[in-house]
């Protein structure tokens, strides 16, 4: 398996990773009643959803990494880059705005008006892209990036219980104040949405580790630098837990599992220890063939974007906040299941518009001569 395949085998197996997670936590609280609500079931179910949004905006810093790598490669400025990157950020962006009409097109008769304006996951990686565009842009040569990323990754983190506390920003509209801390309509932060403030940070993190990664892959050295962003995600994760424990806070206001750089810090020794494993995984003889895990990722946001109606919309496939352990595990598999089939469904169509055009201007040109 060659060097560039190896990278697209991994970075699909983690967004796949993320949407099996995202799809359990979703299901289970979608669909779970309020007495099957209060056991241990759902809280370990619900504390495994802390890992899917940081997978994807990490993972979103990692393919920036690879596209910074590429262009570099070909010789294009910093400003150039910067571009190309910071569009891709934008379409993302605004593929979040349309998901957002149309969830309020489906729920028309009882969604508010407001909700056309929520942040978001979409929204937070479109726009994390776009802020990460200074990488390229600000630093030229590898380390410097990787420095810069890292650092913002950090700056980020250090700021946010700030902006989520004694520092909202309230001078400004709600719904752009909401971008910053998730202070949807009414400045109060909402744990359940993505504000810009934290998870931004966890895109220029995965930037910084892709950078890296992406250099040692073109000198022959990924697996020893994979080795070596692995050992950092434990030490980078005790780190945080450490600093937890210490008797003396740096703020006011201290909420460890939304905005703490404590907590940040753990999962992103987290995420670089499941980068590791899934590379390791990825290296073997079983991630080299076919899986669904592997597919789910090839097609992550168009999943994202049709099993929510199906979970949480009007299309709901089991009734909301009514249903057992056993038959909300039912129905996530018949998620997993159809999600797959519709995954490897637009795997299928992908590129057949273009061949079929493609065929038919052929036959055309003679004609048209």
């Amino acid at each position: 398996m060659s060097a560039a395949r190896a990278r697209l085998d991994y970075i699909d197996w983690m967004r796949g990773l993320a949407c099996l997670t995202m799809f359990q936590t979703h299901c289970y609280d979608s669909w779970l009643a309020l007495g099957e609500r209060e056991g241990k079931f759902f809280q370990y179910s619900q504390l495994i959803g802390t890992l899917p949004a940081p997978l994807f905006l990490f993972l979103a810093g990692v393919s920036l990494a690879l596209v910074v790598d590429r262009l570099q490669g070909k010789g294009l400025a910093g400003a150039e880059i910067a571009r190309a990157t910071a569009r891709r950020g934008l379409e993302i962006f605004a593929l979040g705005l349309l998901f957002r009409v149309q969830e309020f097109l489906l729920g028309w008769g009882w969604a508010p008006w407001t909700d056309l304006l929520r942040v978001d996951i979409l929204n937070t990686i479109g726009l994390s892209l776009v802020a990460a565009s200074v990488v390229p842009l600000l630093a030229q040569g590898r380390w410097k990036q990787v420095m810069l990323a890292a650092g913002l990754a950090v700056a980020v983190a250090l700021v946010t219980p700030r902006l989520w506390t004694t520092g909202k920003p309230d001078f400004l509209p709600w719904w752009l104040a909401s971008y910053i801390n998730g202070g949807h309509t009414d400045y109060h932060p909402k744990p359940w949405l993505f504000p810009l403030f934290p998870w931004m940070a966890f895109t220029f993190a995965g930037c910084a580790a892709g950078l890296v990664l992406m250099r040692a892959v073109r000198v022959g050295r990924d697996r020893t630098t994979m080795l070596l962003l692995g050992g950092a995600g434990v030490g980078v994760g005790m780190l945080g837990l450490w600093l937890d424990s210490l008797p003396v806070q740096l703020y006011a206001v201290y909420d460890f599992w939304h905005t703490s750089p404590n907590f940040f810090l753990v999962r992103t020794g987290v995420l670089l220890v499941i980068l590791l494993v899934v590379y390791a995984w990825c290296a073997l003889k079983p991630g080299k063939r076919w899986s669904p895990v592997e597919q789910l990722g090839k097609t992550s946001l168009l999943i994202y974007w049709v099993h929510i109606e199906f979970v949480y919309g009007r299309f709901s496939i089991l009734p909301k906040r009514a249903s057992s352990i056993e038959l909300a595990s039912l129905g996530l598999v018949a998620i997993i299941v159809a999600m797959t089939l519709l995954s490897l469904l637009r795997t299928r169509l992908k590129g057949r518009g273009a061949e079929a055009w493609e065929r038919l201007q052929r036959r055309l040109g003679p004609a048209r001569a």
